[in-house]
């Protein structure tokens, strides 16, 4: 087995409107065509597909609430990091700093799926 190229993440939303606002507003994502014909939408970045998969329920995959990064995470790199801190608070989306002092913060889309941003 050789894996040669990471293609895509799937996230589970339930609302479809508050997703595309979160990954393309405010993370900026580019989205792209999707084939499939169930509810969803796709965003990619360097090649790499994020897939909004529309569920309507989703179980929380929070297993530590004080610490988000030590939870199932999505990561990207940010050239500025406290752009990005203006950002979430001027749209209201809390934010936890890294607790290992990087220079990274994590923040929740609409359903709770945690997102890294780390600065590069």
């Amino acid at each position: 087995l050789q894996l040669t190229q990471f293609l895509h993440a799937a996230i589970a939303v339930t609302d479809l409107e508050k997703a595309e606002h979160f990954y393309g507003d405010i993370l900026g994502l580019k989205k792209i065509d999707r084939i499939l014909k169930f509810p969803g939408a796709w965003y990619e970045i360097n090649h790499v597909q994020i897939h909004l998969i529309v569920s309507d329920s989703i179980s929380s995959n929070v297993h530590n609430a004080e610490k988000w990064g030590r939870n199932q995470h999505l990561a990207f790199s940010v050239a500025n990091l406290e752009a990005a801190k203006e950002v979430f608070t001027r749209h209201n989306y809390p934010f936890q700093m890294s607790a290992s002092g990087r220079a990274a913060l994590f923040v929740k889309d609409p359903d709770g799926n945690i997102i890294e941003l780390g600065e590069t």
